[in-house]
Parts: structure tokens; C-alpha cells; sequence
């Protein structure tokens, strides 16, 4: 794969930029908690293979104080003691939903989701995993590049 972009993305269609910022902005701000809504994006990111994303989110995360190796478990959050059980409901949730169409999932994370979570931080939660893979599938298809070293205030 190239790591150079195909078109300059951020200069282009400004009103569809501005949204998809407003949506991933609304989802910071949700009754989820910023460490949830991080973690979530990390993880649907690595799921998706969006180094530019998995990038962004980890160092949100660590910006927040997160613990990098309990960051660095992620990927094997089934396995690893560093995430609550109402992370772990989110994070199966996220890799339930991320899997739609090719596999549903979905029947077997709803019960502990819906332990943890109401109704209004389940919808937080679905435009948050909708939000995220919306950014995975721009930065993949368009090759915007993973730069060497993050923007001055990134």
C-alpha cells in the first residue's frame, strides 16, 4: 500500500468535513465519558486496520493518562484485568456492531450491554462505533498517511 493520500481529503467537500467532525465531536461529549468513547475508537480503529485512527486515539488516551500497557492489551481486551465490566459490555458491543454485515454478533453482547448501559448511552454508543468507522473508512480508502510525527498541539 502507498502511504501517500489520493486526493487532499481535508481540503475538499468542507460541509461533509464539518459534519463528520461535529458527529465525532458530539460523541466526545456524550454521557459516556471521554476514556469509554477513546477506548471504543481505538478499538473499532484496530479492528479496521486505520493506523492513522488507532494513532490518534491512543494518544488521546494517554494524553488522558492512560496506561500504556493496559492500551497496548486492547487488542486482546478479552483476556487482558485492565478493563471494567462496563468496558468490557462496550468493547464487545464494538466488535459485535464493527463485524455487521459480514457477522451479527450483536444477540450475544446484548445482554451485558444493557446491564451497563441505558438506552440513551446505547444510542451514544452506536454513533460513536458509527462515527469512528465512518473516519477508519475514509483514512483506508483515500490512504491518508499515519505521519511520522503528530501535528504541533496533536
Amino acid at each position: 500500500m502507498t502511504h501517500a493520500a489520493r486526493i487532499p481529503l481535508f481540503t475538499l467537500a468542507p460541509a461533509n468535513l464539518k459534519a463528520m467532525i461535529a458527529l465525532s465531536q458530539s460523541t466526545k461529549n456524550s454521557s459516556l465519558g471521554a476514556r469509554l468513547v477513546e477506548l471504543v475508537q481505538l478499538r473499532v480503529s484496530q479492528l479496521n486496520g486505520c493506523g492513522v485512527c488507532v494513532d490518534m486515539h491512543w494518544r488521546d488516551l494517554i494524553k488522558q493518562g492512560a496506561d500504556p500497557r493496559h492500551l497496548n492489551a486492547l487488542a486482546g481486551w478479552r483476556e487482558a484485568p485492565f478493563f471494567s465490566a462496563r468496558e468490557r459490555a462496550a468493547l464487545a458491543w464494538a466488535d459485535a456492531v464493527n463485524a455487521l454485515p459480514g457477522r451479527d454478533e450483536t444477540d450475544s453482547a446484548w445482554p451485558a450491554l444493557r446491564e451497563y448501559f441505558s438506552d440513551v448511552e446505547i444510542a451514544e454508543l452506536g454513533y460513536t462505533i458509527a462515527a469512528i468507522r465512518g473516519w477508519n473508512v475514509i483514512n483506508l480508502s483515500l490512504r491518508n498517511p499515519l505521519p511520522e510525527h503528530p501535528a504541533p498541539g496533536m
